[in-house]
């Protein structure tokens, strides 16, 4: 395992759609081994392939309740609504007002392609919907209500704790 570099705003690779991932191999499962351990290096709680500069449909979560590997993930169903303050460590040092569903559920493959499904509510809606986010090129500052404000970077750890990265 491998930590990457985190791809920061303005890095052209964060605005492009991501490809469906069809076959597995060694290099996907690396990928994703290796997103896990640089997700945790900084303190974040999700990240996506784009964020380190790799345009696959592959997403990874730990709001705390241990790793969550999402292979092609598409949510499917969402409910209620949540504001609040949201990061992205591809955009680090600020954050800002979003609102997200409370309840989602996606569809998605695990690292062997096999279908599943996973529902999540409060702090795990937002991070799926923040990552998926990312598949498709969009930041979660284009949803911000309001203005972006400094966060100080020996709470980023803290604050990224409640927050989708």
């Amino acid at each position: 395992m491998a930590i990457r570099t985190i791809r920061t705003e303005g890095d052209a690779v964060l605005t492009k759609q991501c490809r469906t991932i069809d076959k597995m191999t060694d290099r996907i499962r690396t990928l994703a081994e290796d997103m896990l351990e640089t997700m945790y290096e900084a303190d974040g709680v999700g990240l996506a392939a784009p964020q380190v500069g790799v345009l696959k449909r592959l997403v990874v979560i730990d709001v705390g309740e241990g790793p969550i590997i999402l292979v092609n993930p598409e949510i499917v169903e969402s409910s209620g609504e949540q504001t609040g303050d949201e990061g992205c460590l591809s955009v680090p040092g600020v954050a800002g007002q979003v609102t997200r569903p409370n309840y989602v559920k996606v569809k998605a493959q695990d690292l062997d392609l096999n279908p599943f499904e996973i529902e999540g509510t409060e702090l795990l809606a937002r991070a799926f919907c923040h990552e998926i986010d990312h598949l498709s090129g969009k930041l979660y500052t284009s949803l911000v209500e309001g203005e972006l404000h400094p966060v100080a970077q020996e709470e980023e750890g803290d604050e990224e704790g409640e927050e989708a990265e």
